[in-house]
């Protein structure tokens, strides 16, 4: 069975044939989990596509196990291009695939290639939802906060109020392409009301998602071994993700825990001493930086840089706990790496998070509600070793093989 996968990122292997280097330090990294696990069964050949500014091209690799076809990135994959048209005729024709399947809604060459191709052996699987998110994207900013923090990158690039707009008109092809397709793979009640109400009429398989491979090694959390009073954060580089939630609650944590410390991974976006990094410093950035200087959180926040899978593990098992603060998410697989690692996990009450917080809902809060979340915080400290233990909810939540299986009947299933 041929199955072409096209996704949103390129793949280590497909950048190290490309350029001679490639490790994953951002999202995406369950794609390759995935791919290694359904690459067991003897009867798949998979072949990934993606589309890149590193080739002018389409470009074919070959990888030990995966065929890789690159297309050029052209104007943008983040507004309808149908320029991706004629080279996704290309690649069918080439690949002559069984199924396809689209990771994610989020970009338009998933769009162009239901434009295209048949969508008859097309499944579509959901991320994140865009025409959901642009309602929350700076949700816990006034306009204000925006207009006041306006950078020189806002006069090139625009302002969260114009990243908002832009995720709202990539919503609307999002909405086509759901509405096209027969066949979709969700894996939560908030994903599956979304696209039900998009389109009745197509097929919803369940299906959760496997995780980077570092996270099945059997490592533990251990409250022993962890930094006393420390927050982490898998990332915060734009507003969705709810940093600015976490600041605000911070004082009242610190009067009950004046040593805590808020890690986040990712780049510092608030940096801006070299003329290079005031030109790269977002609206969103200098909000940030303003705030922590407001709040007096300069010795209280650190940002680790970009982290591989193994780094990101060891940042997780050194926290005291977790938090996904999001104003919108589906099914954050942060979340699920802090759960299957034992890791004292809280998160904001929205999406689909709920799903993968059942047993644990105590330690669920609204997302504007910062003393709420103050407080959860101050409970995990104050408990110790004796929290809640996700691992084994997550453990078979995140079941590489029972996933794999799942998803290898979805493709048998939608291929006959």
């Amino acid at each position: 069975m041929k199955i072409l996968w096209i996704t949103n990122i390129l793949f280590p292997e497909a950048e190290q044939l490309l350029v001679g280097n490639g490790e994953l330090k951002s999202s995406g990294g369950w794609m390759l989990g995935a791919a290694n696990a359904l690459l067991q069964k003897e009867d798949i050949k998979l072949i990934v596509s993606c589309v890149s500014n590193k080739v002018s091209t389409l470009s074919k690799l070959e990888g030990k196990q995966i065929t890789y076809y690159v297309l050029p990135m052209g104007r943008s994959n983040q507004k309808v291009n149908l320029a991706y048209m004629s080279l996704w005729k290309q690649v069918q024709q080439e690949v002559r695939p069984d199924l396809v399947h689209i990771h994610g809604t989020e970009c338009s060459h998933g769009h162009a290639y239901m434009k295209a191709c048949s969508c008859d052996n097309v499944v579509i699987s959901i991320q994140g939802l865009t025409s959901s998110s642009s309602y929350y994207y700076y949700y816990g900013m006034t306009k204000w906060d925006v207009y006041k923090n306006f950078t020189f990158k806002d006069l090139i690039r625009g302002t969260v109020i114009h990243e908002q707009k832009q995720f709202k008109k990539r919503g609307e092809y999002e909405k086509d392409m759901i509405r096209m397709a027969k066949h979709i793979i969700g894996r939560t009640s908030w994903d599956r009301a979304r696209t039900w109400a998009i389109n009745p009429n197509a097929q919803y398989h369940f299906c959760n998602e496997i995780l980077r491979p570092v996270f099945y090694d059997g490592s533990s959390w251990d409250y022993m071994y962890c930094s006393k009073h420390s927050i982490f954060l898998s990332q915060a580089h734009y507003p969705l993700k709810g940093l600015h939630q976490v600041l605000k609650a911070m004082p009242i944590i610190l009067r009950h825990y004046p040593d805590a410390m808020i890690r986040i991974a990712g780049w510092d976006i608030t940096r801006n001493e070299t003329l290079s990094q005031k030109i790269r410093l977002s609206g969103y950035g200098s909000y940030i930086k303003r705030l922590i200087m407001k709040l007096n959180l300069q010795d209280k926040v650190q940002f680790t840089g970009n982290l591989n899978a193994e780094e990101m593990k060891q940042e997780y098992l050194k926290s005291n706990v977790f938090i996904c603060p999001s104003s919108i998410e589906n099914s954050p697989n942060s979340l699920g790496e802090a759960q299957i690692l034992g890791v004292p996990c809280i998160a904001s009450y929205v999406g689909g998070i709920a799903d993968m917080m059942i047993g644990n809902e105590g330690n669920l809060y609204r997302f504007e509600e910062i003393e709420m979340l103050a407080e959860k915080v101050c409970n995990v400290f104050e408990a110790k070793d004796k929290q809640m233990d996700m691992k084994a909810v997550a453990a078979e939540r995140h079941n590489s093989k029972v996933n794999c299986d799942t998803l290898y009947n979805i493709y048998k299933q939608i291929a006959e």
